[in-house]
């Protein structure tokens, strides 16, 4: 028996897989994942995350290993996190959420950073340019300011008689001030007008939506930010008791019973994610690895909550929608 019909027979019987640098040489490669969430929040991204490294040929246990921090939705515990990862000399850092993927970049200019993030990553001055991004870091995002202008336009085409839409941002996350001036263009064309209503934390929840229960509005949008996220269930059930239709930038969110979301969904994002890792650990450098934004994006409406609510939806939204929960 040759040496390469020995390679393969060992990798036949599971001594170790063929394909990366990592894998030939037997090291075990070690991962870091920086999540603004907690577990149970950030648990479908996991598994996608997961599940997008298994179908390129890696085995968890066998040749990489996955170390998680959860920030559980507060933006002050990700630099401390970001740092303590780092620490652990990990071969990659995959971080969800701008302030996350900031942390990241902050703490550590030599391991490579790959984000999953709904803001700007040039604006943010985590990347040089979407085509080169430079440095360390690299990824896949959605640019939501544009998002939230098309989420207000399907909102209003839903429900064309609405004027006055309720706006929930949290003005100390970072993508709340791009979003809300991506809708400056919209309002104007669509003829709506918007109450914007902070949020700092989920103590705040309940007396915004007793303020929306009482004011002259229409329609809720929520802005994305982990805070909204991580409290989805929360939100989705004091959405449901004002009666109003609800648009949601994040897919979990009608997952958890709202009414409807546009946008591309996180789950598929973190299996994509898998491939920069995959490159990286094969030797591609980040900062020649260009950033990736979604080419396709879900409409996603929730019948039985439009139903629960006697709300009606238009057979011509119902048709555009990628899925429609019934």
């Amino acid at each position: 028996m040759n040496r390469r019909d020995a390679v393969l027979a060992l990798a036949a019987l599971g001594a170790f897989p063929v394909g990366s640098n990592a894998q030939q040489t037997g090291k075990i490669v070690r991962l870091g994942i920086l999540s603004p969430l907690s577990a149970s929040a950030f648990a479908p991204n996991d598994q996608a995350l997961r599940q997008g490294l298994s179908e390129l040929g890696w085995v968890e246990g066998r040749n990489f290993v996955i170390t998680t921090r959860y920030a559980e939705g507060r933006y002050d515990r990700l630099p401390g996190l970001a740092a303590e990862i780092a620490g652990l000399k990990v071969d990659a850092i995959i971080s969800g959420s701008t302030p996350g993927a900031l942390a990241a970049k902050n703490a550590t200019t030599t391991i490579p950073v790959v984000f999953v993030t709904t803001g700007d990553p040039v604006a943010s001055g985590l990347i040089a340019s979407l085509a080169r991004p430079g440095g360390n870091v690299t990824g896949l995002t959605v640019l939501g300011r544009e998002l939230s202008a098309k989420r207000l336009a399907i909102l209003k085409e839903a429900f064309p008689g609405v004027s006055h839409v309720a706006v929930i941002a949290n003005p100390d996350g970072p993508e709340s001030a791009p979003m809300l001036k991506g809708l400056d263009g919209a309002v104007k064309a669509l003829g709506i007008k918007l109450r914007i209503l902070e949020v700092r934390g989920p103590n705040e929840l309940e007396k915004t939506f007793a303020t929306i229960a009482s004011a002259r509005v229409g329609a809720i949008m929520v802005l994305t930010d982990i805070l909204f996220l991580t409290h989805r269930e929360r939100i989705v059930e004091l959405a449901a008791k004002t009666r109003l239709p609800a648009m949601y930038a994040f897919r979990e969110h009608v997952n958890a019973g709202g009414l409807m979301f546009y946008g591309a969904p996180l789950d598929d994002m973190w299996r994509r994610a898998a491939t920069y890792v995959d490159k990286i650990l094969k030797g591609a450098k980040p900062a020649d690895l260009p950033v990736e934004q979604p080419t396709k994006f879900e409409l996603v409406i929730n019948l039985k909550t439009a139903k629960a609510l006697g709300i009606t939806i238009p057979q011509s939204v119902l048709a555009r929608a990628d899925e429609v929960i019934r």
